[in-house]
Formats: structure tokens, C-alpha cells, sequence
């Protein structure tokens, strides 16, 4: 097997250093972009209340989602943790609920006490405070099928 030869770091780097040169001298400008903060944890126990809240079985709120019954029972316990993806698509539940329900085919759920919480740390978390007793999630009831 034929190794090709690494060429040396002050090669490798010069392009870039070269580009910022020009971009301090205002020469050229350089694209920056903006990258999205990660998707917001979710404990079992807040999920299993949004779903509660959202008057979805486990397995309407699974079928939503796109995974399997017993994936979401193994959030709810804790045992296993969303993917990113799933947790991104919880945070547009949590935020859009009703646009969520539209695109699923569902009828509309209207969510309270569902916030974004910032931790010390810096990672943002999805809360569901206590709903007053006498709240009532508003629309159609879910056909028995489902």
C-alpha cells in the first residue's frame, strides 16, 4: 500500500492565514454563520407529564413522533434518552403544538406551563409546571383508534 506524503503544517496553514491577512486588511469579507443551539433536554418525567398534558396515549404520542411505543416507554422510565433529533422535534411540539398536531393528521392540543428553563450550566431543559386543577386541554377528542 502506497502511503502519500503529509505535507508540512506551514503549507497547510498558509491558505488560511493568507485569507485572514486579506479579511483584517478588508480585502475580502468572510461568510459567517450562524450554527442553532442544540435541541433542549427532556427527562422522563417531563415527558410523560406533556404527553399527559397533551391527553395523547403512549402510543398516539409515539406514532407523532415517528418511534415505537416501547422507545418512548423507555424515556418516560429513564432508561434510555431521546436522540437529538427526537428531542428537536419535542421542542417543536412544546413551541408549536398545534401546528404539530395539523401536520400529523391530529387534532389540536394547547399546552400551558411549558417552558424553556436555562440551567446553570448553560443547557436549556424543557419544563412542564403544575396545571391548575379545572384546566382542560381544548379541541376534539382523539377518534378511539388512534
Amino acid at each position: 500500500m502506497k502511503m502519500t506524503q503529509r505535507k508540512p503544517l506551514f503549507e497547510r496553514l498558509q491558505p488560511g492565514l493568507s485569507e485572514g491577512v486579506a479579511h483584517a486588511r478588508r480585502e475580502i469579507t468572510l461568510r459567517t454563520t450562524e450554527v442553532p443551539e442544540a435541541a433542549p433536554e427532556i427527562d422522563g418525567e417531563t415527558l410523560a407529564a406533556l404527553r399527559t398534558q397533551a391527553a395523547m396515549s403512549q402510543r398516539i404520542f409515539a406514532r407523532m413522533l415517528n418511534v415505537a411505543t416501547k422507545t418512548l416507554q423507555s424515556w418516560e422510565q429513564g432508561v434510555r434518552q431521546p436522540s437529538d433529533a427526537s428531542r428537536r422535534l419535542l421542542q417543536v411540539f412544546c413551541e408549536e403544538p398545534e401546528i404539530m398536531c395539523r401536520i400529523v393528521g391530529l387534532p389540536e392540543v394547547h399546552l400551558a406551563g411549558v417552558e424553556m428553563k436555562v440551567l446553570p450550566t448553560g443547557v436549556r431543559k424543557i419544563v412542564v409546571k403544575a396545571r391548575a386543577a379545572g384546566s382542560r386541554r381544548r379541541g376534539k377528542k382523539l377518534p378511539a383508534n388512534h
